[in-house]
């Protein structure tokens, strides 16, 4: 039975939720204040309230303004269907699909470009409350967030001919957190065509879980600080100028059971990040600095992962990157006392698209700091002939099941520059494979099958002369 602090959207006497859902909303938030306006009576006082969001299309042209506590807006379905794809078929096509938009409880957001001022104003919802208590338990569930269009950034990196469709850039901002806040939590999410889908400042507690971000410039940023927080199941896209995963200066984050799709320029960014895990994930990429450990974050846990990088397959996007050359790394770590374990990682390109060219591409680089522990890391290194198609699916499909490679890629299993000493790799690359001055580090290499002849000192005086200056 509904009670006071259940809503409709397309119930609610005020506003029409089709023309601008921001302004219904924003007035059922009004009354659940109002009505719940005393801190402490019979225990209770404001148990905050659900906003549910039916089947349909709304546009959003006013933003949403959170600043009370427990409080849940849920749709009935996260409607995610790629726009990218559409946006990429002739349009003589179009008549001929079987949709044209996402669909589920789907909110389109529609603020006026010329009034948006800064960057917290280019989000659909924005959770924002100082004081003490932090804001808590806000929740986003089961509804889409679509930024409608892209537009052109003024780059050259728009796709093949031009489109503005593929720049990933249109101001637009899905939901953005200001303050600091606990407990938050946004499941079952679809986030399609945004700039930025997700922007959360001071987290601690954070749930994101098992939604679909994709097709944004990029998906997940925690910014500020933050603890103790969760980035599970979800299944992840963003665009080369952004990143699929970005946290910063975040304690004990937990990103787990992730598939994060290619085309971003990271999959997964942690700068000054410590005591967290990177466990169990599938990151696929077109570019180097896949995983990148930056600005000293130290003491984290990086385990069974799988890291592929091959070459983008679908004509529109051929030819763009993310301005990193080979010898950066597929993982890359500026920290100490990090544990890379169990990972495996394959790079499966065409030698003669190597950059710069005749270098030997690094799979693990350690870039500076010392303790680092490296073993038992897995690496499948093929060159191979890529191919290219107009169908997005098939050619991605294709591109993953292929196995077959005219030879192996020399590549070095893992560099460690002259500014990362006292670290330990184990098994994790052959002695031809590993850039490391034995001296400074520990090292036990993969042993060799069969009738491999790979001797390490060259490698090792390569190491000493001419590692720090590399890349």
């Amino acid at each position: 039975m509904p009670g006071n602090n259940t809503y409709d959207v397309t119930t609610w006497p005020h506003g029409d939720p089709y023309e601008d859902v921001g302004e219904v909303i924003n007035s059922i938030i009004a009354d659940v204040k109002a009505r719940q306006a005393g801190s402490d009576a019979n225990g209770g006082g404001k148990p905050g309230a659900v906003i549910h969001i039916p089947p349909g299309d709304y546009r959003l042209r006013t933003q949403v303004l959170i600043d009370i506590s427990f409080l849940r807006i849920q749709g009935f379905g996260h409607g995610f269907a790629s726009s990218s794809i559409r946006f990429n078929v002739p349009e003589a096509e179009w008549p001929g699909l079987h949709e044209l938009w996402p669909g589920g409880s789907r909110i389109i957001v529609d603020l006026p470009a010329g009034e948006i001022q800064d960057e917290s104003e280019r989000a659909a919802f924005r959770v924002a409350r100082t004081g003490s208590p932090r804001i808590s338990s806000v929740e986003f569930a089961d509804f889409c967030i679509d930024g409608l269009h892209f537009t052109s950034d003024g780059s050259e990196d728009n796709g093949s001919e031009g489109n503005p469709e593929n720049s990933y850039a249109n101001g637009k901002t899905g939901i953005f957190v200001s303050d600091a806040n606990d407990s938050l939590r946004i499941t079952g999410m679809g986030f399609v065509y945004l700039e930025h889908a997700l922007t959360i400042h001071n987290a601690d507690a954070l749930s994101v879980h098992d939604n679909f971000i994709a097709e944004c410039g990029s998906c997940i940023e925690l910014r500020g600080w933050g603890q103790a927080s969760k980035i599970t199941d979800n299944l992840i896209g963003a665009g080369p100028h952004g990143r699929s995963i970005y946290a910063e200066h975040h304690g004990g984050l937990l990103i787990t059971a992730n598939n994060i799709f290619p085309r971003g320029a990271s999959s997964i960014h942690l700068h000054g990040v410590t005591r967290s895990s990177v466990t169990n994930n599938r990151l696929h990429s077109f570019y180097p600095g896949m995983l990148v450990l930056a600005a000293n974050s130290s003491e984290n846990l990086v385990a069974s992962n799988h890291l592929l990088r091959d070459h983008e397959p679908w004509t529109p996007f051929l030819g763009i990157d993310n301005g990193l050359d080979d010898r950066f790394g597929l993982l890359s770590i500026s920290g100490s006392n990090n544990s890379v374990i169990g990972n495996h990682f394959s790079e499966v390109v065409e030698s003669r698209r190597i950059r710069p060219s005749g270098a030997t591409p690094v799979i693990i680089r350690l870039v500076a700091g010392n303790g680092n522990h490296v073993a038992n890391n897995h690496v499948v290194a093929m060159d191979v002939t890529a191919t290219s198609s107009d169908s997005c699916f098939e050619a991605q499909v294709d591109a993953l099941l292929a196995t077959e490679a005219s030879q192996a890629l020399d590549v070095t299993a893992v560099m460690v520059d002259a500014a990362a000493v006292r670290n330990t790799i184990l098994d994790s690359g052959r002695d031809d494979q590993v850039v490391v001055d034995t001296e400074l580090n520990a090292f036990r290499a993969t042993p060799s099958v069969g009738d491999d002849t790979h001797t390490r000192s060259s490698r090792v005086q390569h190491a000493i002369g001419t590692a720090a200056g590399d890349g």
